[in-house]
């Protein structure tokens, strides 16, 4: 493919491609291109090209990026990338729906995860959701995350002070829904959503919702027997 350039076209969000095969990578970037707000900015084949153009300072927003890579793995390379610039939206897109690696990928700062059979429509509007801080997955991917979960079996660990509320609303973030539909499930208001959210970060140390996600599956912060996680 044509070679990308870095910087992107005035008002457009720049969005990176990280996958090995040829063909797909491509399409996608075509696909990214077609959509008036975005622009797919940079493609590699693999995560240590990609870890070098984030050391020359170029900045994407959002990150679609393959778990089996050659040479770093997907999984490593996100956790990488997140530690140079932690603003950035990391969406997995892969043929793998195992879900040590979807667990592993979300530990590891994912804030999406789909499967490379989704629709292009479906691929487009998870770079719109992360944009907006959802968590977009498919719902087979959700329900392997909740399985992982549920196996934990030790006990939750150290609540950080989260009230009931806050713990609730954590668990509809689990389950992906972005603010709006937090506020719809729970019959209030965004703007008390929003209020609620920023209570959480505070009390679990993190600056966004990839990593309240993160801390609340890696931790065990919830409870295996919330309603939420039931529906």
């Amino acid at each position: 493919m044509k070679s990308l350039t870095p910087t992107p076209t005035a008002g457009k969000i720049p969005v990176w491609l990280i996958e090995d095969h040829g063909e797909f990578r491509e399409m996608v970037a075509w696909q990214i291109n077609q959509i008036a707000d975005l622009q797919c900015t940079r493609t590699f084949s693999n995560c240590e090209d990609a870890l070098a153009a984030l050391e020359l300072q170029e900045r994407p927003r959002v990150i679609l990026c393959d778990v089996g890579l050659p040479g770093m793995n997907g999984i490593e390379g996100i956790s990488r990338i997140k530690a140079i610039v932690p603003s950035a939206y990391i969406i997995m897109l892969t043929v793998h729906d195992d879900h040590n690696k979807v667990f592993g990928a979300i530990c590891a700062g994912a804030s999406g995860y789909l499967l490379k059979d989704a629709s292009e429509e479906t691929i487009m509007s998870a770079i719109h959701e992360v944009l907006n801080d959802g968590a977009p997955m498919n719902p087979r991917v959700a329900r392997l995350v909740l399985q992982r979960f549920a196996q934990e079996n030790a006990p939750p660990r150290d609540l950080y002070g989260l009230s009931a509320r806050e713990k609730q609303i954590l668990e509809l973030m689990v389950e992906g829904l972005i603010k709006k539909q937090i506020a719809d499930r729970l019959g209030v208001s965004p703007h008390t959503v929003n209020n609620q959210l920023r209570s959480i970060y505070d009390k679990l140390h993190v600056h966004t919702r990839g990593g309240a996600v993160a801390k609340a599956l890696k931790e065990r912060l919830l409870s295996n027997n919330s309603p939420s996680l039931e529906r």
